[in-house]
């Protein structure tokens, strides 16, 4: 693989990761982390909506007037997002999951992420590079999103996926863990771990 491309692939993911790293898209990361499927759905959706929107973007980047640029962003931004949705209202597995999370999928539209990676990377770099750029992007916030999801939704509900793992041992369900605080609580410690594992993100 190339190593620009593995780069490029990585780095979102890792050292550069736009929850834990960048700080964006730290809302959506609380509310939508109470179940994993949640979480779920809503990182493919930024996968496809960041990837495809980069994509589009990075085709049409020498066509776009400076003065409309970001007009243009928010169009292509919002048609994938209502697709996006629109998909989701359409199969009975995915409706129940698209109404619990409620306005959060048509909020993608200003999630910075996207916006983000669309100006600093798909406006000055050829097609499949942002189309990588803008998938590894959102794989990167999806990860922080599963994490966290994971934890609330066992410690908060005892189950994983919505099958029962812990309270058929007797665990007491925790109401306090499907609260946004606590979902701040664990992003925090997924960036203090990540800190004390790069040094390089350590403030001197």
């Amino acid at each position: 693989m190339n190593a620009k491309i593995k780069e490029t692939l990585l780095n979102p993911i890792f050292k550069g990761n736009p929850i834990t790293v960048l700080v964006l898209g730290i809302c959506s990361s609380l509310a939508v982390t109470v179940t994993l499927k949640g979480a779920l759905v809503m990182t493919l959706s930024v996968i496809v909506v960041t990837g495809i929107s980069s994509l589009i973007l990075s085709l049409l980047r020498n066509t776009i007037p400076s003065r409309v640029r970001i007009i243009v962003q928010l169009v292509v931004v919002a048609m994938m997002v209502i697709l996006v949705d629109q998909v989701l209202k359409s199969f009975e597995a995915t409706y129940a999951i698209d109404k619990q999370l409620s306005v959060y999928i048509g909020l993608i539209i200003t999630n910075c992420i996207v916006m983000g990676r669309i100006e600093a990377f798909a406006l000055g770099n050829k097609p499949w590079p942002s189309f990588l750029d803008g998938v590894a992007n959102g794989a990167g916030y999806g990860l922080i999103l599963l994490v966290v999801a994971f934890f609330r939704e066992l410690l908060g509900s005892g189950t994983l996926f919505g099958v029962d793992i812990l309270c058929r041992f007797g665990y007491v369900t925790n109401n306090l863990v499907i609260l946004p605080p606590f979902a701040l609580i664990l992003l925090g410690c997924i960036v203090w771990i990540q800190r004390s594992v790069q040094k390089d993100l350590q403030e001197k």
